[in-house]
C-alpha cells in the first residue's frame, strides 16, 4: 500500500511543483532548469560513482566489510535515476543522495533497522567427507573386447 501510495503522491507533487514555478520563471525556464538537472546530476553520479567504486574495490583488497560503500553505491544509482526522472521534487531528493553526510545518515538509519544474526566474509566452503568418492574409471586389467559386444545382434 505504501508502494502504491508513493506513486500516487510523486507524480502529483511533480505536477503542482510544474504549475508553479512554470507559472513563477515561464515555460522555457522551467524545460532548462529540468535539462539542466539531468545533465549536473548525471556528471555527479559518475564522478561520485567512480569514488564510490574504488572505495568498494580498497574494502575487499583489505579484506574489510564492504557494506557502507556498496550501500553508497545504490543510493548513488538512485539519484541519478531521480535526476534522469524530469521533475524538481525528484530533483531535489537525488541531489540530496549525492551529500556524503546525507547518505551516512540514510545508511545509518537503514542499517539500524536491520538485524543481522550472522556474517561469513571469505569464508570457504568445507568438503564433506561422507565416505563416497565421484569419480570415473577404466579397469586396466580387464580383457579386451574382441568383436561386436554382442548387443548389436539382431
Amino acid at each position: 500500500m505504501r508502494l502504491f501510495l508513493l506513486f500516487l503522491i510523486v507524480p502529483l507533487i511533480e505536477i503542482a511543483l510544474f504549475i508553479q514555478i512554470g507559472g513563477a520563471i515561464g515555460l522555457f525556464a522551467t524545460l532548462a532548469i529540468v535539462i539542466l538537472t539531468a545533465v549536473l546530476g548525471t556528471a555527479l553520479v559518475r564522478s561520485q560513482g567512480l569514488a564510490v567504486m574504488n572505495q568498494v574495490r580498497g574494502s575487499f583488497e583489505e579484506l574489510s566489510d564492504p557494506t557502507e560503500p556498496l550501500a553508497h553505491g545504490a543510493m548513488i544509482l538512485f539519484s541519478g535515476a531521480l535526476l534522469l526522472t524530469p521533475g524538481f521534487f525528484t530533483d531535489a531528493i537525488g541531489f540530496a543522495l549525492l551529500v556524503p553526510g546525507i547518505r551516512g545518515s540514510v545508511y545509518r538509519a537503514i542499517r539500524s533497522r536491520i538485524n543481522v544474526q550472522s556474517f561469513e566474509y571469505g569464508a570457504r566452503a568445507q568438503p564433506r567427507d561422507d565416505g563416497i568418492i565421484d569419480a570415473e574409471y577404466e579397469d586396466l586389467d580387464a580383457p579386451e573386447p574382441k568383436g561386436p559386444s554382442g548387443w548389436t545382434r539382431h
